[in-house]
């Protein structure tokens, strides 16, 4: 014969089962409906904070920090999630050698920040045309996921 407090718990632990069992037999998920989000547009002016901090749009050269120097640049994004010019890249690394001919490079901004009614660009990435071409003083240089300035408001 089995006791009250034996039945009590067998009945508990079927019953627990049969709940347990229930959650798993209904497979609801996530639903999900419409299209996915698009990030927003940002709103006013786009910015570059050089080593300096000053604000710049567009710029046709920028100091991005005490060793990259960018000129004569030309761009073919701005704006959007990524700005993208091509340019010539000097800095103290590589002089006397490129005083008179810097490398040519491309550079690329990523990390749009909005704040307030404008937006800055995060980080900065600095590639040469022909990195085999740089002076062996470029091993030092940071040319790579570069941080930006971006002024408080």
């Amino acid at each position: 014969m089995s006791s009250p407090l034996r039945v009590a718990v067998c009945f508990g632990v079927a019953l627990a089962a049969v709940l347990a069992g229930g959650c798993a037999a209904e497979p609801r998920g996530l639903h999900v409906e419409g299209p996915a989000l698009q990030p927003s547009r940002v709103a006013g002016p786009v910015y570059l904070a050089d080593a300096a901090g000053l604000a710049l749009q567009q710029p046709t050269s920028a100091q991005l920090t005490e060793d990259v120097v960018l000129s004569e640049l030309s761009w073919r994004d701005w704006g959007g999630p990524t700005a993208r010019a091509t340019g010539k890249l000097g800095g103290p690394w590589c002089r006397p050698q490129c005083s008179g001919k810097p490398y040519d490079a491309t550079l690329t901004l990523s990390g749009l920040e909005q704040q307030e009614r404008l937006a800055y660009y995060r980080r900065a990435t600095v590639e040469p045309k022909k990195a085999e071409d740089l002076p062996a003083a470029a091993v030092n240089v940071q040319f790579q996921g570069i941080r930006l300035s971006v002024p408080d408001i």
